[in-house]
This record gives C-alpha cells, sequence and structure tokens, in this order.
C-alpha cells in the first residue's frame, strides 16, 4: 500500500484547508485510513481516521466539530474548519489493516510522506 498525501500549506487563524490522501495498492477495501500530527518538539498524536465505507469515524477531542474526515474510495480526505495555530503540524496519513479504525499508531502499517500545515495567529 502506497499512500500520497497533499493540501497542506499556510493559512491564518480562523481559515480552513482539505487535506487529500490517495492510496494505492492491493486490498484496500480492507484497510480503514487515518490522519495523524506532530508538532515539532512533540509526538505524534491520532487526528481521525475512517473506515472504508465511511460507517465508522473517529476524531481527537481537540478537533472534534471542526475537522471532518471522509472517504471516496481509495482517497481520504480531512476538511479542516476553524484552524487554530495549535493545529499547525505535520500531517500524515496513515493505513490500517483492520476494517474497524484504531487510534494507536503502532497498529498502522503504512504511511505516507506527510504534508505541513501552519496556521498563523
Amino acid at each position: 500500500v502506497q499512500l500520497q498525501a497533499s493540501g497542506g500549506g499556510l493559512v491564518q487563524a480562523g481559515g480552513s484547508l482539505r487535506l487529500s490522501c490517495a492510496a494505492s495498492g492491493r486490498g484496500l477495501s480492507s484497510f480503514a485510513l487515518g490522519w495523524f500530527r506532530q508538532a515539532p518538539g512533540k509526538g505524534r498524536e491520532f487526528v481521525s481516521a475512517i473506515s472504508w465505507s465511511g460507517d465508522y469515524t473517529y476524531y481527537a477531542d481537540s478537533v472534534k466539530g471542526r475537522f471532518t474526515i471522509s472517504r471516496n474510495s481509495a482517497t481520504v480526505y480531512l476538511q479542516m474548519n476553524n484552524l487554530k495555530p495549535e493545529d499547525t503540524a505535520v500531517y500524515l496519513c496513515a493505513a490500517d489493516p483492520n476494517y474497524v479504525p484504531r487510534i494507536p499508531g503502532e497498529l498502522y502499517d503504512y504511511w505516507g510522506q506527510g504534508t505541513q500545515v501552519t496556521v498563523s495567529s
């Protein structure tokens, strides 16, 4: 499985961005896809995840009500609204070999290269 993330950029606080992650490879319908982020000097943090059919979605408390995850076949999107400076991080997409997405990053087998999101105050 290969993952290609895109859509990051520089935005002012209160603005919006939409991240995309295109997945390719075999057996994608059995994989959940998730987003994680890592800020400078901090550990990797779960953001959101979705099952293949979109019937399961999970969000970190810090992004609930502001971020929306969706999936169109092998592409997963993260719509980020009302961005805050603390959302600044490298955002990584990852594939979990489980239909129902899980939170621990250690359970994800495949990772994309990440896309930088910077929110200015």
